[in-house]
């Protein structure tokens, strides 16, 4: 389905951590070989994000050649202080375009006068441009990123001649009570699996209401207006 609010970008980065968060418990942490759609959907939310809409991602071209490299790592222990050993696997030299687009988040009915398509896919856009309003980063928070503006599927892929590599059953993502999209997600907090494919070096994703989902646990939904504090939906600033 073609959507009137799509956005089109390029995000690299020197590393990249994508990783399921049971694993991230532990002391060894080890990255999936391409990016979860909740870790995308993290860059574009730091380009630009309004609690009026829910940023769904479509594709994502893996550009670069899948690397890794391990890393020896010393975190704070969880308990008695001091640090620890471990050793962290982090996909390098990153690169990938991504098409994604916006729908209306119909749990914050309290927001429906800022549903305004063509003010939110400006702001994106030329946020776009300007490489975000927040840090980006690729998984974790010391893979620093860089987005600019590019066309989907322009220039090479590594994998533009691969026809399929399948990777299994993969974290998806997580789907808070905000976002829920029927009746089994509502007023929990769930996490997504998905079978994940790519072909050509086009990863295809699916949406969330198309995924395997198991709920966490319950969770409220924290509204927003005039009758909550300071956050009356007003028009965003031009920039």
């Amino acid at each position: 389905m073609q959507h009137n609010n799509i956005v089109e970008f390029e995000v690299s980065g020197d590393y990249a951590l994508f990783s399921d968060p049971i694993t991230r418990v532990g002391g060894e942490k080890f990255t999936y070989q391409i990016p979860t759609y909740e870790a995308v959907k993290g860059v574009l939310q730091s380009i630009y994000w309004k609690p009026t809409l829910i940023w769904i991602i479509d594709s994502v071209r893996v550009m670069n050649q899948i690397q890794t490299e391990t890393k020896g790592i010393r975190p704070i222990k969880y308990t008695g202080g001091g640090n620890d050993l471990s050793y962290y696997t982090y996909l390098k030299d990153c690169r990938y375009q991504v098409r994604a687009h916006f729908i209306w988040n119909d749990n914050r009915p309290e927001l429906q006068d800022d549903r305004n398509e063509h003010k939110h896919h400006n702001i994106a856009t030329r946020m776009i441009e300007r490489g975000g309003r927040r840090d980006v980063f690729l998984g974790t928070r010391e893979c620093q990123a860089y987005v600019e503006p590019c066309r989907f599927g322009e220039g090479e892929s590594f994998y533009e001649n691969t026809p399929q590599l399948d990777f299994g059953v993969m974290y998806h993502g997580i789907t808070y009570a905000d976002e829920a999209y029927s009746d089994e997600t509502r007023d929990k907090m769930t996490v997504r699996l998905w079978r994940a494919v790519m072909k050509q070096g086009i990863v295809a994703f699916i949406p969330p209401e198309q995924c395997i989902h198991r709920s966490v646990r319950e969770m409220e939904i924290k509204p927003f207006g005039e009758t909550f504090g300071n956050f009356a939906p007003v028009e965003s600033e031009v920039v």
